[in-house]
């Protein structure tokens, strides 16, 4: 059967390469044949590109004659320069004998002219990729033979049938000694072999087998210059396709390659020795009487007995005890495995084995056993057993001493002959001390000490360098402290709890720890170790949980504390009143029980009473039975007093700790109010009164909600100061009141007291830079003094001079931050006359009747120190014609007010003017362009302020 013929696909896979029409009139042809499955292309640039690629895998190329530019043979030989080997078949339609030659000559499959009978085209299309296929297989035949043939080492020959060599490898050649010319045409048999006639009848012999079709073999020596070497052959037939044999193939080794495998197997043998001489397991060969036939030479590593001794035991039975195993059993399967027994050595110990027994016939001997202690691994099975139940109980140890000491006691079961002692590490003495000792440990070495990171003893050393310590490890002290601790001890292991501290196991009265032991005490400490972390991660998980329900039950309050904050500063969003912002925060906060009481206060009578003005809740005349004056022992004042004046938040978080510092204290318990909480109403260092909370419970005030309340309390404030500027704004009457200051560090009396002149405000502007350009007239003093004295004061950032008169002129100062008209403003008065001189400052402030001339009053006295007040007087202001003062004010931006103000103090609206645009603009630091827009933008707003929504008249018919 044709291997390679089966693996392929099913059907051929034919690439015609050709123009179209050609294509069309061959493509039908073959498409007809079910076993092959057709493409075209029409260059031969697609031919190559379709015939290279992998994934095509085309197995015959179907070409014309001429082609785009080329012909088919030119594709072919660019084929096959590309290692394309699929077959190729020229299909011209004008075929001539001399196309035909110079095709099959170019090494075409076959040639067939397009006029062919279709089923001709497809059988000679089948055969070429057949032909190829076969070809294929040959080469690949042929290539494996010469690898075979190439084998230095080895002599190979090929024969004829009749025995004629007719072929030798390099191998050969070397063997015999001679070229290929003096072997080849010769009879095998007749080659230079020594030995007798026997020999020789022996190769013919070999030979004709072969030639019948079986394979032969023969030993035969060959001359060497030392004497004869032999070597081993074998003679096998080669068949061609009709199983006739038409060669001989002869291969020879050497004979020494039998004798280096015999050496090997020696060897082996000598190995095995060695391996039973080393092994720790024993085999020992009995016959049926149990009787020993065979013991290794290693029985001494478990029994401690020599061979000896062993034989001189007499049976099995006396080495591993009797009824072992079931022998009827071991008749019937031939093996028994796994037995386990106990057997004692030489010195008395007992041991735990693994036997396994199996049926032989060795030299007399009829059973084998093998033997292997399995001691250390049955101690180290019930160590861990134990090891497991004292992990189980640990899960439910709370604290470490607990698991310490169940460490302690456990280790006795499992590490016997040890005692056991864990240290702990205290992180804030930085010591390690001893929080469970076992008994044996105590009576071992007594009452253990605290030990310091000093590496002075085991036990420090192996945590501070976070490494297991043996005896072994630390054979000598210097110091004298190390054999101090652990004198007593034959052999010790101490074991670092990562930070937790050290695991001590000590053995006495002469025990050693073995692998097997230290093992335990590792895992020992391991499982201490991993209980040390579980008890620390559930202390900081139920830490965490308390921590998260504390957060739970701040974030549930803070919910509500800013669910009345909304409340409340949507109230306070809608207040058109200082008594409706008052009124609706007390309500608000004592709602849905929120809070017990409240109230708000303010500052009477030169600020010697406070004075209820708005409250809700259960005050239940809580208000009348309390003094609310101020005095000199703030101790015993009521909170609201005290944060009055103090303008801090006063809190009492349990009213019942003070009932006897004041009387206050006892009005408040009786009405059930347990905490308090003031807050004072300060906005721009202004006091408007005190916000007052109580609750009726202790401690109702934590920080959050103090936060929150305080935060509140500037709200209020700044409520307050919002609606008494909107009410001062529809106020007609005012209270102008009068002040003389004496204040050294103001900047307009220094700069008088320098220039020996006086200074008039006469408007201002707040500009984006955060300074505030105030416009003054200067009498009594030279402008250009004045200008330059600014240079030295930290308070002005620079002046421009404006206009100049004979005494003096208009200066234009731009001092840093607020000045005080802004602060004013921002309190809902208006600054009327200022003026500095050298001995002071004079001026002059028009307040609403809906503003408290007190609260002006601290504006002023935070503003300038030694301020005094010499009049006040009640004045009516006059409106504009749609009763809105200022309106023309709030349309101007700061700019364009700003050049308003410097164009109309500079002069330039004046009728006889001497100071142009150009100049104002100038001293603007703008262009002129940038000045007259301003100022046409201006003039338009004023106008529409005067003339815009004007009544009309009434037509009259």
């Amino acid at each position: 059967m044709d291997t390679n013929r089966s693996s392929r696909p099913a059907t051929d896979r034919v690439l015609l390469a050709g123009p179209d029409r050609w294509c069309e009139r061959i493509r039908p042809k073959l498409a007809a044949d079910d076993a092959l499955s057709v493409r075209a292309v029409s260059t031969a640039e697609q031919a190559i590109a379709r015939a290279t690629d992998r994934r095509a895998d085309v197995d015959c190329v179907v070409a014309a004659h001429r082609l785009d530019g080329t012909t088919g043979l030119e594709l072919l030989s660019n084929l096959r320069s590309r290692g394309v080997a699929a077959a190729f078949v020229l299909a011209p339609d004008d075929g001539t004998e001399s196309l035909a030659s110079e095709a099959i000559a170019a090494g075409v499959a076959d040639y067939v002219p397009t006029d062919a009978d279709p089923a001709d085209l497809r059988r000679r299309c089948r055969e070429a990729v057949e032909r190829r296929d076969e070809e294929r297989r040959r080469s690949a035949k042929a290539d494996q033979f010469e690898s075979f043939f190439a084998t230095p080492d080895q002599f190979t020959a090929v024969l004829d049938t009749d025995g004629t060599v007719v072929r030798v490898n390099r191998g050969a050649l070397g063997v015999l000694g001679t070229d290929e010319s003096s072997v080849l045409g010769k009879r095998f048999w007749g080659l230079p072999w020594t030995g007798t006639d026997d020999s020789h009848r022996d190769l013919q012999r070999a030979v004709h087998r072969a030639r019948r079709g079986e394979y032969a073999e023969f030993e035969a020596g060959l001359p060497d210059g030392a004497g004869d070497v032999r070597f081993e052959f074998t003679v096998r037939p080669v068949t061609d396709d009709a199983d006739e044999v038409v060669r001989l193939v002869v291969e020879g080794r050497e004979v020494a390659e039998r004798v280096r495998l015999e050496e090997e197997l020696r060897e082996s043998e000598e190995l095995h020795r060695v391996t039973l001489n080393n092994m720790t397991d024993t085999v020992l060969v009995t016959d049926d009487d149990g009787e020993f036939t065979y013991v290794c030479p290693n029985v001494h590593f478990i029994f401690g007995y020599s061979a000896e001794q062993i034989h001189d035991l007499g049976t099995i039975d006396a080495l591993l005890g009797e009824d072992l195993f079931d022998r009827e059993r071991l008749d019937s399967e031939g093996v028994l495995t796994n037995i386990e027994c106990t057997a004692t050595d030489e010195d008395g110990r007992e041991h735990t084995l693994l036997v396994n027994v199996r049926r032989v016939s060795i030299q007399g001997g009829t059973t084998l056993y093998s033997c292997r202690d399995i001691t250390k691994r049955k101690q180290r099975e019930r160590a861990l057993t134990q090891l497991h139940q004292t992990s189980r109980s640990l899960l439910y140890a709370e604290t470490k001493p607990e698991i310490a000491d169940r460490i302690v006691s456990d280790a006795a079961s499992i590490l016997p002959s040890a005692a056991a002692a864990v240290y702990q590490f205290d992180r804030e003495e930085n010591v390690l001390y001893p929080t469970a000792v076992s008994d044996e440990f105590d009576q071992l070495l007594g009452s253990l000490p605290d030990l310091r990171l000093d590496r002075g003893t085991v036990v420090s050393r192996a945590f501070v360098e976070d490494e297991t310590r043996t005896c072994e490890d630390d054979p000598s002290d210097p110091t004298g402290r190390q054999q101090a601790l652990l004198s007593s001890c034959s052999d010790y292991v101490a074991v670092p709890l990562a930070d937790h501290g050290v695991f001590v196991a000590a053995a006495a009265d002469d025990e050693t720890f073995d692998e097997v032991g230290e093992e335990v005490a590792e895992l020992l400490a391991a499982t201490t170790e991993a209980a040390f972390d579980r008890v620390e991660r559930e202390s900081e998980l139920r830490e965490r949980d308390r921590t998260l329900q504390r957060q739970n039950e701040r974030l549930s309050q803070l919910n509500r504390v800013n669910e009345f904050i909304r409340e409340i500063d949507q109230a306070l969003v809608g207040a058109e009143s200082r008594e409706k912002i008052e009124a609706d925060v007390c309500e608000r906060l004592t709602a849905d029980d929120r809070f017990r009481f409240a109230w708000i206060g303010e500052t009477a009578t030169l600020n010697q009473t406070l004075r209820p003005r708005a409250w809700a809740g259960d005050e239940q005349g809580y208000l009348d039975s309390v003094p609310l004056e101020f005095g000199p022992d703030a101790d015993t004042l009521e909170p609201s007093v005290r944060a009055a004046d103090d303008r801090e938040a006063t809190l009492v978080s349990n009213v019942a700790e003070h009932l006897r510092t004041g009387t206050w204290c006892k009005e408040a318990v009786s009405r059930d109010f347990q905490s308090v909480l003031s807050i004072p109403l300060v906005y721009d260092d202004v006091l408007f009164g005190t916000l007052n909370v109580y609750a009726d419970r202790p401690d109702a005030f934590d920080e959050m909600v103090r936060s929150v309340l305080r935060e509140l309390g500037d709200t209020v404030a700044s409520a307050i100061n919002a609606v008494q500027r909107k009410e001062a704004l529809r106020s007609d009457t005012v209270v102008e009141l009068e002040y003389r200051i004496s204040d050294p560090s103001a900047v307009l009396q220094r700069l008088a007291s320098e220039t020996g002149g006086s200074l008039k405000v006469e408007g201002d502007v707040v500009r984006d830079d955060g300074t505030t350009l105030v416009f003054a007239i200067v009498e009594g003093a030279e402008l250009d003094r004045v200008v330059a004295s600014v240079e030295e004061f930290v308070g002005i950032v620079d002046a421009e001079p404006i206009r100049e008169t004979d005494d003096g002129g208009l200066v234009g100062l731009r001092v840093r931050g607020d000045f005080v008209t802004t602060v004013l403003a921002d309190h809902g008065a208006v600054l009327r006359r200022m003026r500095a001189t050298p001995d002071g400052l004079s001026l002059t402030v028009d307040v609403p009747d809906s503003v408290t001339t007190r609260s002006i009053d601290e504006v002023v006295s935070n503003t300038y120190d030694g301020a005094e007040p010499v009049a006040q007087r009640e004045q009516t202001r006059a409106l504009d014609t749609k009763g809105r003062p200022g309106r023309l004010l709030d349309d101007l931006t700061e700019r364009q007010l700003e050049v308003a103000q410097m164009a109309y103090h500079a002069g330039f609206f004046d009728s006889k003017r001497d100071v142009t645009g150009r100049d104002v603009a100038s001293m603007l630091d703008i262009s002129h362009t940038a000045f007259y827009d301003h100022v046409r933008r201006i003039q338009r707003k004023l106008f529409g302020s005067l003339f815009e929504n004007r009544s009309r008249p009434t037509k009259v018919e």
